[in-house]
C-alpha cells in the first residue's frame, strides 16, 4: 500500500512523497494515531476508505469556539473581553455556514438541535474560558500553527497546534482547547498524547523541549498541565514508530480489526462494522 493511500487526509496539506529529498513512507496526525489506537477499523474507514462523516452539533460547536478564541487574539488586548468573545459567536457561525451551507441541516427536521440553544452553549463555553485564562495578559507567539517533522523512520508527523506561548524568560507552552469535559485520572495519559505528539515535533524541529503542555477543558472548567522532558518525548517517538509499524502490518495484511468501546456510540460507521452486525466493504483497489 502506497504512502499516498496511507497519507492522513485530516490535515489541510497535500500528500507528500518526499521532504527535503527524503522519501516519506506515510504521514500521521495525533487524531488519526488516536483512531488507530482506539479502533484500527475506524482508522481504515477514515484514512483508507475516506468515508464521509456527518457533522455533529458538538463537533461544529468546537469549530466555532476555536475560531472565536483564535480571532480574539487579533484584537488589541484591552478588547479581549468575555462580552466581546460572546458577541463573536454569531458572526463566526455565519461565516462557517456560508462556507459549508450543508451545516444548516443540523438545525432542520424533527430531531434537529435548536440553533438558539446551540449558540448559547457556544457562548457558555467561552464564558468558562475567561474563568480559566485572562487573554488580555497573553500575546501568543503562534496560533493554529501547522507543524511537521520527518522522523528518521521517514514517517511524517504533522498537525495543527491551537496556541504556542513564549514568555519573557523564553519558556515555551503548548496550549490546546477542548470543548468537552476533562478525562478521569486514569485517562489523562491518553489525553496528553496529542500534546506530547506536538511537543515531539517541535523538539525534533527546533531542538528545544517545550516547557509546559496545557489542555484547557471548557466543558467543565478544568486545566490539565504537564511538564515534558526528553525522556518523555523519546518514549513518544518510540510509541509513534511502533504504531506506524502496526498500521503498515494492517495495510499489508488487509486486516483492520474492530475494537468495541464506549466510543462506538459516536462512530458514523457502525452499520459497516461486524461488531454491530454490519458488513465491512472491500478495500479500495489501488494501482500500487
Amino acid at each position: 500500500m502506497t504512502a499516498d493511500l496511507l497519507h492522513d487526509p485530516a490535515e489541510d496539506a497535500p500528500a507528500r512523497t518526499r521532504v527535503d529529498g527524503e522519501r516519506v513512507v506515510g504521514s500521521l496526525s495525533p487524531s488519526r494515531a488516536s483512531d488507530f489506537m482506539s479502533c484500527p477499523l475506524r482508522y481504515r474507514f477514515r484514512v483508507i476508505d475516506r468515508l464521509p462523516e456527518d457533522p455533529s452539533p458538538a463537533a461544529v460547536r468546537g469549530t466555532v469556539v476555536h475560531a472565536v478564541l483564535d480571532s480574539l487574539f487579533d484584537l488589541p488586548a484591552g478588547q479581549r473581553t468575555a462580552d466581546q468573545a460572546r458577541a463573536m459567536v454569531g458572526p463566526h457561525w455565519d461565516l462557517l455556514l456560508a462556507s459549508e451551507p450543508e451545516l444548516a441541516a443540523l438545525f432542520e427536521g424533527d430531531d434537529a438541535a435548536d440553533v438558539t440553544a446551540w449558540l448559547s452553549q457556544c457562548r457558555s463555553l467561552l464564558t468558562t474560558y475567561f474563568a480559566l485564562e485572562d487573554p488580555q495578559r497573553l500575546e501568543p507567539t503562534d496560533r493554529e500553527l501547522y507543524v511537521e517533522h520527518l522522523l528518521d523512520s521517514r514517517l511524517l508527523l504533522r498537525g495543527y497546534v491551537d496556541r504556542v506561548d513564549v514568555n519573557a524568560d523564553g519558556m515555551v507552552r503548548i496550549v490546546d482547547y477542548k470543548t468537552g469535559r476533562s478525562p478521569g485520572e486514569s485517562f489523562e495519559g491518553t489525553a496528553l498524547f496529542q500534546l506530547k505528539f506536538y511537543a515531539l515535533v517541535l523538539w525534533r524541529s527546533t531542538g528545544r523541549v517545550p516547557d509546559l503542555l496545557q489542555l484547557v477543558y471548557l466543558g467543565n472548567g478544568e486545566v490539565l498541565r504537564y511538564q515534558p522532558d526528553e525522556q518523555d518525548l523519546v518514549a513518544t517517538e518510540r510509541k509513534v514508530n511502533a504504531l506506524w509499524s502496526a498500521i503498515e502490518r494492517a495495510a499489508q495484511s488487509g486486516r483492520w480489526l474492530p475494537r468495541q468501546s464506549a466510543l462506538c456510540g459516536w462512530c458514523d460507521h457502525r452499520a459497516l462494522c461486524p461488531v454491530w452486525g454490519g458488513t465491512t466493504p472491500p478495500l479500495p483497489v489501488t494501482g500500487g
